[in-house]
């Protein structure tokens, strides 16, 4: 009991210790993003900034209802990604999606610790914790593949037409090269279902590293594989249709992008083509630095510098990225009111979604011993 209760102790010391650790991280990255956020604000200037807020005006709502298509086709996709008997009703999806992503937007390195996790976790009164980890891993690989293509058409695109510099045009190479790889890869692994994580971790094991940790990390990993595969061989007729949403969800993208630069664009009318590009590096930002909150700064920078090899005025491009937190500020806004309406804090909501992962770790660990005791008498 006291080994039990001491084990514990320390488990909790070390999230403590995780926590206190990435909490300054996560402030230092926060506030280099203001910085670089006043800085481009400066440089574009204000005054042109809120002129085009002004001329997007009730447009607004406009960009809200597109960007609402995003959040729709990726809570249908995870509902896909569910196998019989559990099933997850939409309403439950949507909610999940925008609890999570206001997670991810405000508390630093929740996007790429919690955020994620914390959807299924959230919902685990609808449906076991299991089967939503599984499904949003599985939708995660299908918006993950189809990130990855959608940037490589936009970077293939950009190289096509426009002048780049030589640094840039480089960098660009190099990026269509790695996704190229990226993709290649991920498809063949699927294909053959090649268990190379659990199979890392089992090597890792035998030779001592981390056996605390991997004592269960393996069979949980494991676990996942497992279900994932059996998700790519049971359900194969569902793949299309999970890709024509994760598609939608690109496709709004650009028409929200084509909708507001037609509202503060004055030099240059927008086509569908450049709000392509734009939209292409827009994902190549959230990619790059999720660990950002709210891709403060680094997003404006990016934005503009492309606005402007696309013939825009870089003002333009700061004024889209700057109408684009606002977007996400309403929807986070909605995700934090659910899960005030849960009762739960940011951190709260954090908190639970760590401790349900937990005891999921907890249960798959007691499974293994009893296997293994029963396999031993």
């Amino acid at each position: 009991m006291n080994q039990t209760s001491n084990m514990s102790s320390t488990k909790d010391a070390g999230e403590r210790s995780r926590s206190r650790k990435f909490t300054p991280i996560g402030i230092i990255f926060a506030l280099g993003g203001l910085l670089l956020f006043a800085y481009f604000v400066k440089r574009a200037g204000l005054g042109e900034i809120l002129g085009g807020i002004k001329r997007l005006g009730a447009g607004f709502l406009i960009v809200l209802a597109i960007s609402s298509v995003r959040h729709i086709a990726r809570s249908l996709a995870w509902m896909q990604c569910f196998e019989a008997p559990e099933r997850l009703r939409f309403r439950d999806a949507f909610r999940a999606r925008l609890m999570g992503d206001a997670l991810g937007n405000i508390v630093p390195f929740a996007s790429m610790f919690v955020s994620e996790p914390s959807k299924p976790a959230l919902i685990r009164d609808r449906v076991p914790l299991m089967a939503g980890l599984s499904a949003i891993a599985i939708e995660n690989i299908f918006y993950s593949l189809s990130v990855a293509v959608f940037i490589f058409s936009g970077m293939t695109a950009l190289l096509l037409t426009f002048h780049l510099p030589k640094a840039l045009r480089f960098a660009s190479i190099g990026g269509l090269i790695f996704i190229f790889l990226l993709i290649s890869g991920a498809t063949l692994v699927i294909r053959k279902q090649w268990k190379f994580l659990s199979g890392a971790l089992e090597y890792l094991y035998r030779r001592g590293v981390a056996r605390r940790w991997l004592e269960t990390g393996r069979a949980r990993v494991s676990t996942f594989e497992d279900r994932i595969y059996g998700f790519y061989e049971r359900n194969r007729s569902r793949f299309l249709l999970i890709l024509l949403l994760e598609t939608c969800f690109h496709l709004a993208g650009v028409l929200e992008i084509y909708v507001t630069l037609s509202f503060i664009s004055l030099a240059l009318a927008p086509t569908l083509f450049t709000a392509f590009i734009l939209e292409s590096v827009n994902r190549v930002i959230n990619v790059l630095f999720k660990f950002v909150p709210m891709r403060m700064g680094v997003d404006e920078f990016g934005t503009g510098k492309v606005s402007g090899i696309l013939k825009f005025a870089e003002t333009t491009g700061v004024t889209l990225a700057i109408i684009r937190k606002g977007r996400d500020l309403f929807w986070t806004a909605v995700g934090v009111a659910f899960l005030l309406h849960r009762g739960l804090s940011l951190r709260g909501a954090a908190r639970e979604a760590e401790a349900a992962i937990a005891s999921e770790a907890g249960n798959s660990a007691a499974a293994v011993r009893h296997v293994r005791t029963n396999e031993s008498g």
